[in-house]
């Protein structure tokens, strides 16, 4: 029976989804930071759960060719995998995605996915921050305690310092109480937005003195221009508030990959849509004719602007995804504009995976493709294995890095109507 405060010798078996490797003791599972499969450690129980037990590594015993100094604390934000080689994080990535669709989802893989590389330093290009004693940074995992995020790396050296005059200016405001911090940039840093989060009944005309600070951009919104091979460039807008892809490295391949799906000259629907990245792709790599639907009322406001700077076939619709899809299943599925069946529906849902309603609502358009984005592996798996046992079947997986040196992977799944002949664009 292990117990907290337990010091024992392990062997390391695999990854885990979430950061953490497996071990065993007495075929009890536990599970173990700071570790990397084949090495042997010597690692301390931190608490114990139903049928699993927590350890952090103390001292590395037997140690892995692909362990390496890291940078920063590996318990900071952002920081799990920083011990281990880069190419040894992304076979890892490659064994937990195909873990999760085995053992969740009961579809095993076969090839092994894939992994897009990423640079790993700078590569951020949206961070949720906190502010303690005056300090911006990440979490320590588990903990309220403050980790510098310059030691991360996973900001530009230059963002850090508009940072650290940030900082500098809320100390100067004195009574002005921050505690969280949004930061936004667009690919080339160019363009950079910081908000505020203060305490109720704080001075907004102080906070406002800090816009004018050097490296930051005045207006609440970023813009990126992606090149998007032979086409003209996208310019895409988004508010600090709106969710986005946040690696800067990836982005256009990401994009690209995701529209390359479509079928050319097709039909489709961008449910959880944010600014319009795969809708206005879409529609201007693959000629396709979109209806983009976002809930969010930031992302659902840069969805409308984009739309109408690319000046393209993309619908944007603001409204949530479960009310879109149930009323759209009532008109059978139909482009209201094109006034044609929908070829493919693209999801990109929140790390939570999508809700029972919008599977439902999904599932009722019947449409022959379905291309599902997703930043959470666990949920994809669940959700495919819905999928399937609808009718769909698992036609390709590709993976891309948008989080170095974090246990998170990108996944993009293509599904196809078991009932359709539609053939599977894409590079």
């Amino acid at each position: 029976m292990l117990t907290p405060g337990q010091i024992l010798p392990l062997m390391i078996e695999k990854p885990a989804a979430g950061g953490r490797m497996i071990a065993r003791v007495n075929g009890q599972i536990v599970l173990v930071g700071g570790a990397i499969p084949g090495e042997r450690v010597t690692a301390r129980i931190e608490r114990v759960a139903k049928g699993v037990a927590y350890a952090e590594t103390r001292s590395v015993d037997e140690p892995s060719p692909d362990r390496r100094p890291a940078s920063a604390d590996p318990l900071c934000g952002g920081c799990l995998y920083a011990h281990i080689s880069y190419p040894r994080q992304l076979e890892l990535k490659r064994l937990v995605i195909a873990d999760a669709f085995a053992r969740i989802g009961r579809l095993p893989l076969a090839p092994p996915v894939r992994v897009a590389p990423s640079p790993e330093e700078g590569y951020r290009m949206r961070a949720r921050l906190h502010v303690r004693g005056g300090r911006f940074g990440f979490f320590r995992e588990g903990t309220h305690e403050i980790c510098d995020a310059r030691a991360t790396r996973q900001l530009l050296p230059a963002t850090c310092d508009v940072l650290e005059r940030v900082a500098a200016g809320l100390e100067s405001l004195g009574s002005v109480d921050v505690r969280e911090v949004e930061l936004s940039e667009n690919v080339d840093a160019s363009e950079r937005v910081v908000h505020c989060e203060a305490a109720a009944g704080a001075d907004a005309g102080a906070l406002q003195t800090l816009a004018a600070i050097d490296g930051l951009t005045a207006a609440p919104y970023v813009t990126d221009r992606l090149a998007l091979g032979e086409h003209p460039p996208i310019a895409l807008r988004r508010h600090v508030f709106a969710f986005f892809q946040g690696n800067r490295y990836l982005l256009r391949d990401l994009a690209a990959h995701v529209a390359g799906l479509v079928a050319p000259g097709g039909v489709a629907v961008d449910l959880y849509a944010g600014a319009g990245l795969f809708s206005i792709a879409a529609a201007v790599i693959r000629g396709a004719r979109v209806t983009a639907v976002e809930g969010d009322r930031f992302a659902a406001a840069d969805l409308v602007a984009n739309v109408a700077a690319a000046d393209v076939p993309v619908s944007p619709v603001h409204q949530s995804v479960e009310a879109f899809v149930s009323a759209f299943k009532a008109e059978r599925g139909v482009h209201r504009a094109a006034g044609q069946a929908v070829d493919t529906i693209i999801v990109d849902p929140p790390r939570t995976g999508l809700s029972r309603e919008a599977t439902e609502g999904v599932l009722a358009l019947r449409a022959p493709r379905l291309v599902y984005v997703s930043c959470d592996i666990a949920t994809l798996a669940r959700d495919a294995r819905r999928l399937v046992d609808a009718g769909y079947a698992l036609n390709r997986l590709d993976a891309f890095d948008l989080f170095p040196n974090t246990p998170h992977v990108e996944t993009v799944a293509v599904f196809i109507n078991s009932t359709s002949c539609l053939p599977v664009g894409g590079p």
